[in-house]
């Protein structure tokens, strides 16, 4: 038998149209409507995941760059996940739930008191998916920060929620219906912060949580800046899924020695890797679909860039194909690591031609030999149960819209596998997603 490990789902491309750009589309469903995230998500907890990480992104981008998020709705429209939230909750009965909060533009008063009431409305199953994101700056009037100071504002932010989720002292909620007295006011902490980025007043006007029970505070980014914050703040930490255990066991290292410094331990921090693997029915078709993928057509080329495109908030469409891309090609608005991210590990800008750029992306690997995310079922869960046992994950976060047929192919086979190795739980405990996430 193997590690029980936990798993969860990252809700791609956010609140927006499902399965758009696919045949999935013509099923039918309302991406305006909650009936087609609710039946996802019953399903989802039904196959035992922990948590939904619900991606978002505030801003449609630049002016002149509008179309490129719209064409394909790769980066729009988007509703706001937060507010989907309770349609969730009220079909499901354990599954926890992370909204994505902007820390720059979310003010942290706000987001304490809406996280506090969810967290009693769901059960204490909510969570807060915490990024740092300066380009929707500009839709609330604030100046966009540089990398490693929107880390610094974020960390003030989180240290303003948490203290007012914990302005009500021991003892502040009487609720004495002998005498009807409510709550002890004494024992409320009425602070006033004061701080580089925030000028707050607390008590928060909400009711406590019992001892522990905070909404989980989950943060994506693998930079030193990104490590140091999840080390001090998270409870749960996103990461890309490298396909060896020495990575995945030097990754885990990283986090958690920024725990450690930051006097938090092992047992404080969960270390989940994001994974979009291709699931397919036998080894021969895994081999059929990575051998394909190693010809792209001109039309396949075209959908990759436009997606990239959205990503990068730069039209690579207009680029062309067969000559270098130049650094010139991108604003002061796209990041170093972005860039990173369209070029891979051996890529560079003014030698690569776009076409080899688009090439390399759109080759794809056999899990089998590690050297991709094609595979089948069995295939993927050698992969995770290796990763569990041999490197001491903590777990995975599978990467999908939140449409019933993409949980369906990803889940129908790979869930009475997993649960047959003892790598799956099959039961929740009680307690909230916290307790789920923490109970093993």
């Amino acid at each position: 038998m193997g590690r029980l490990q936990h798993l969860g789902w990252f809700f791609s491309r956010g609140f927006g149209p499902q399965g758009w750009g696919r045949e999935d589309h013509r099923w039918g469903y309302r991406w305006q409507e909650p009936r087609l995230y609710q039946q996802a998500v019953r399903e989802l907890e039904q196959a035992g995941l922990d948590l939904v990480i619900m991606e978002d992104a505030v801003s449609l981008g630049n002016p002149e760059t509008l179309d490129l998020r719209v064409r394909e709705a790769y980066g729009g429209p988007k509703h706001d996940p937060l507010l989907l939230a309770p349609y969730l909750f009220d079909v499901t009965s354990h599954i926890g739930l992370a909204p994505t909060v902007n820390a720059g533009i979310t003010p942290p008063y706000l987001a304490a008191r809406q996280a506090a009431t969810l967290q009693h409305l769901s059960g204490y199953r909510f969570g807060l998916n915490v990024v740092t994101d300066v380009g929707s700056a500009r839709h609330v009037g604030a100046a966009p920060l540089p990398h490693d100071a929107a880390y610094d504002r974020a960390e003030e932010w989180v240290g303003v929620v948490r203290r007012l989720w914990h302005s009500w002292g021991d003892g502040a909620l009487v609720a004495d219906e002998g005498t009807w007295r409510f709550a002890d006011g004494d024992r409320i902490d009425a602070f006033r912060h004061s701080g580089e980025y925030f000028d707050v007043a607390g008590p928060l006007n909400a009711v406590p949580f019992a001892d522990g029970d905070d909404p989980v505070v989950v943060s994506p980014g693998g930079s030193p800046r990104g490590l140091a914050f999840a080390g001090a703040h998270s409870d749960v930490q996103l990461a890309l899924a490298p396909l060896d255990v020495d990575s995945v066991r030097a990754y885990r290292r990283r986090v958690l020695d920024a725990a450690a410094a930051a006097g938090r331990s092992d047992k404080d921090i969960r270390v989940l890797f994001v994974v979009k693997p291709e699931i397919v029915a036998s080894p021969e078709e895994a081999d059929r679909v990575v051998e394909a993928s190693r010809h792209p057509s001109e039309a396949d080329l075209l959908r990759i860039a436009v997606g990239q495109s959205s990503d990068l908030e730069t039209d690579l469409t207009r680029l062309p194909l067969d000559e270098p891309v130049p650094a010139s090609a991108f604003g002061d608005h796209v990041s170093q690591g972005t860039i990173r991210g369209l070029l891979g590990r051996d890529g560079e800008l003014g030698r690569d031609t776009l076409r080899e750029v688009l090439t390399r992306k759109a080759r794809k690997g056999r899990l089998a030999d590690r050297t991709g995310f094609v595979g089948t079922a069995e295939e993927l869960a050698d992969y995770v149960e290796g990763m569990g046992d041999d490197a001491g994950n903590n777990g995975w976060i599978l990467s999908g819209d939140l449409h019933p047929t993409t949980v369906h192919r990803m889940l129908d086979d790979l869930v009475p596998v997993l649960r047959r190795r003892g790598v799956l739980r099959s039961e929740y405990g009680d307690g909230g997603v916290r307790a789920n996430l923490f109970d093993f």
